[in-house]
């Protein structure tokens, strides 16, 4: 509905009261299932609201480029003929399939004719080996003029009201041809003529297209069919304007780079025009402001999910509880750095810089200048940066032969990265949080730049950490979703496996209440190695591995790791080899976090465990390794915390060796010491040789660590270690003769539990710390003491400390086996970041 309203002294103005615009982009009209859609959509858009809508209309999907690249064929003087035969071909076939056949001659005739116009324009250009904007222009108006004609016929099936409409004749523009200006005023009368002699019409309008005052055609640059729609909406003063494309709105970041990206609900004008300048390619900020002026909603809507609402962008948007709407990125610019003592007070300079880069027609994307003057940092697109860089050199050549500007700096593969939202203003933290998760995952920001409106902060990052600097700031803004960790397992052996089936059997409850999802990016054993940065599945991971073709590497494990440059990415070492502890520090400067449960690394010499420690300080990420000392006990992360609340350690005593715990704890009654270490062999708590144990240099170890972490600067040969074993068992040349000597020892045995049994003792190995001394020693305890009962493989640890110092706190529970310490590499691996 419509009508006209006459104001004295004024021209007639038109107000329209429900009448919509519907916008159809390239893919909308791509073929013949996205058409068929289309006119689905239309029957619907008529059924609810019993009014006609505008329908626009872009060229069928890549037609624009074919026809781009045609005529700049002819140019060259090549061949154009076969582009332009499957130009036809495309507009013929969907005619073909979605008209009636008697109803198809008078289509494919138009269709005909303009194709031999446009054959004939090309073949001029052919001959005369030029191609000028104007005729450029002409070439490009055919992939309106044709999918609109085609169109228009095909819904005149449907709706017999519908008429092509050629929005050259109605959009007045001057003559800049390729991004010609509107003449709003005449345009808008023209319109509003045109449609209230049309009213009873359904239009199908040419979008991009327009005129200049001598009748010939020129375009309206980029988004220009938007552009159209929103000329249309203004001047009718449309109810709304639908933008229907192939996402489902405006997103909170680019769905190419972070899977976890989810549509806006809503946004205003001034969100919607942010996130669209740095790179967000729903709709482009100029095409908005018709609307923009006249309050218009403008709707963002999925052709190929009708039914989802899409994104509205409106004036008056309800309150948000998000402090930002959206990510925005525009992933390949350059920056130019000015600088020197000539700019400091300097009136005038930023002015005369900047007029000579729009004189040159140089679009400055971000501009950024320090407090004190002396320089500026602003950004451009790679193409003109050369450019950029000369016509400066040039208009600043005395003050740079003075030395009172420094030679022009150039960076280039570089990124931005926009965080946008109204609600910034209004919530202190954001620059807080942005730049943290950014230190975070290493990535180095080379400029920063914020607006005194608040609506949006923009950083400078290399182009090669985007996609990881973009997953991880959407992690820490939407807290409503999961935060990913991108994990790579080192090690498939008993811990590795059963790792996996903890993670894969409780992925939906780490999700539902930790908010935590972990993906195996990257596995290697001994033979291979395999790699998805989407996520290996668990349930399939042996099998991927087998038919991984990538032969077991570790160094190029870690390279890969590092350069597939996921966040929030954590190297887990879940083997007992050497030859991983070399790349941890290379790891950790890569801003990896590392969870491990090789204990070599920490056990090795003290400067090795002091680099891990400070390189993970240095570069902001964790460096967890709790099973190193009592697999899953919480004893690494209970000294910490003591010690971190201001508690003072006294003393820790600890029993940390499953398998020695599991001998004496067995080594009872009439059984003898050798039948008992058998038994622990034969259950698989010791090393194939028990010696190896039984020395207790896998608990001089932990001990150290423990030592360590309590701030002492011990190395291995500090700790004390008391032998259990007399010398003919250390000395016998073989298991088989280690376990005849340890036989011949019964006598030798059976007095030390006699002696412990007769005094109401037990025997137990026990690692002690005081006044940073460390030593393990074989003792026997009354029942007073903590260690008197325990059983099967149990470990224990008793810290005595300022607070606790009548009674110890103490921490009991198995010591070993596959799933408690993968347990305790679980726990590591979900606290990465929480600190």
């Amino acid at each position: 509905m419509s009508a006209f309203l006459r104001i004295p002294g004024k021209a007639f103005l038109f107000i329209a009261v429900i009448m919509k615009i519907l916008k159809f982009g390239g893919t909308s009209v791509g073929s013949v299932q996205s058409i068929s859609t289309l006119i689905d959509i239309l029957k619907r858009e008529v059924a609810t609201s019993g009014e006609k809508p505008i329908v626009v209309l872009s060229a069928m999907s890549g037609v624009t480029n074919m026809l781009i690249d045609m005529a700049e064929q002819a140019a060259a003087g090549l061949d154009f003929t076969a582009a332009l035969a499957e130009l036809e071909r495309r507009h013929f076939d969907a005619v073909k399939e979605l008209l009636e056949i008697q109803n198809q001659n008078p289509a494919l005739t138009r269709l005909k004719i303009n194709f031999n116009h446009l054959e004939e324009l090309l073949q001029g250009i052919l001959t005369l080996r030029e191609l000028t904007p104007k005729t450029r222009d002409l070439v490009l108006s055919f992939g309106e003029r044709c999918s609109t004609l085609m169109v228009s016929k095909i819904a005149a099936q449907y709706f017999p009201e519908a008429i092509y409409v050629d929005a050259s004749e109605l959009i007045k523009t001057d003559s800049s041809f390729g991004n010609a200006r509107v003449q709003t005023e005449m345009t808008e009368q023209v319109i509003r003529g045109f449609y209230n002699g049309n009213k009873e019409k359904m239009l199908f309008v040419t979008g991009f297209i327009a005129g200049n005052e001598q009748g010939q055609i020129t375009t309206l640059g980029r988004g220009g069919s938007d552009y159209t729609a929103a000329i249309f909406g203004a001047a009718l003063n449309a109810k709304e304007i639908e933008i229907w494309t192939d996402v489902n709105g405006m997103m909170t970041a680019d769905p190419r780079m972070v899977k976890k990206a989810f549509s806006l609900p809503e946004l205003t004008y001034t969100e919607a025009m942010e996130l669209s300048y740095f790179g967000a390619k729903v709709i482009y900020p100029p095409t908005m402001i018709p609307a923009f002026m006249k309050k218009i909603p403008i709707v963002i809507r999925n052709t190929f999910e009708p039914d989802f609402k899409g994104t509205f962008i409106r004036h008056d948007c309800k309150a948000s509880n998000l402090p930002i709407k959206g990510i925005s990125s525009i992933n390949n610019i350059s920056i130019l750095n000015v600088e020197g003592s000539g700019m400091v007070g300097k009136s005038g300079f930023s002015g005369r810089l900047f007029s000579l880069l729009a004189r040159e027609q140089i679009n400055v994307i971000l501009i950024t200048q320090s407090s004190s003057e002396h320089s500026i940092t602003f950004a451009v697109s790679p193409a003109d940066t050369e450019r950029a860089l000369h016509v400066i050199e040039q208009e600043f050549e005395l003050e740079l032969m003075a030395k009172k500007l420094e030679n022009i700096a150039i960076e280039k593969d570089l990124a931005i990265l926009a965080v946008v939202g109204e609600n910034m203003k209004e919530t202190p933290g954001v620059s807080g949080k942005l730049f943290y998760s950014l230190g975070r995952n290493g990535v180095n920001v080379r400029a920063i730049a914020q607006g005194s409106s608040e609506y949006n902060i923009s950083v400078i990052i290399s182009a090669a950490d985007l996609a990881k600097a973009l997953n991880a700031v959407h992690d820490a803004f939407f807290v409503e979703l999961t935060k990913t960790l991108h994990a790579f397992c080192l090690g498939t052996g008993n811990i590795g496996k059963t790792l996996f089936n903890q993670l894969n059997a409780h992925a939906a409850f780490l999700q539902e209440n930790n908010g935590v999802q972990v993906k195996i990016a990257g596995i290697s054993n001994t033979r291979k190695m395999a790699f998805n940065s989407d996520g290996i599945d668990l349930d399939e991971w042996e099998d991927a591995l087998e038919r991984s073709h990538e032969a077991a590497d570790l160094a190029g494990f870690i390279a890969k790791m590092q350069s597939m440059n996921l966040p929030n990415c954590v190297f887990i070492d879940n083997t007992a080899s050497q030859k991983p502890i070399a790349f941890y520090e290379d790891v950790l400067k890569s801003t990896i976090s590392i969870v491990t449960c090789n204990k070599i690394g920490n056990s090795g010499p003290y400067a090795q465990y002091k680099t891990f420690r400070d390189t993970a300080r240095q570069h902001g990420v964790d460096f967890f390794y709790e099973t190193n000392v009592g697999a899953g006990l919480p004893i690494i992360r209970t000294l910490k915390d003591l010690m971190n609340s201001g508690d003072r350690v006294q003393r820790i005593e600890a029993i940390l060796s499953g398998t020695i715990s599991f001998i004496f704890n067995n080594f009872k009654g009439e059984v003898s010491f050798h039948d008992v270490v058998k038994l622990a062999q034969e259950k698989g708590y010791t090393e194939p040789d028990p010696r190896d144990d039984l020395r207790g240099t896998d608990f001089m170890r932990k001990m150290l660590i423990l030592a360590r972490d309590a701030g002492y600067t011990l190395e291995a040969a500090d700790v004390k270690i008391g032998s259990i074993l007399p010398q003919a068992c250390l000395d016998a040349a073989s298991v088989d003769d280690f376990y005849a000597a340890l036989k011949a020892e019964d006598a030798y045995f059976a007095d030390l539990k006699a002696q412990a049994e007769s005094q109401g003792k037990v025997l137990r190995y026990i690692g002690i710390l005081e006044d940073g001394q460390a030593a393990i020693t074989l003792e026997m305890v009354d029942e007073n003491h903590p260690f008197f009962i325990l059983s099967g493989s149990d470990n224990i640890i008793s810290f005595t400390t300022d607070r606790y110092k009548e009674r110890p706190l103490v921490v009991k529970g198995p010591g070993a086996g596959a799933e408690v310490t993968a347990a305790g590499v679980f726990a590591d691996l979900i606290n990465v970041g929480t600190n």
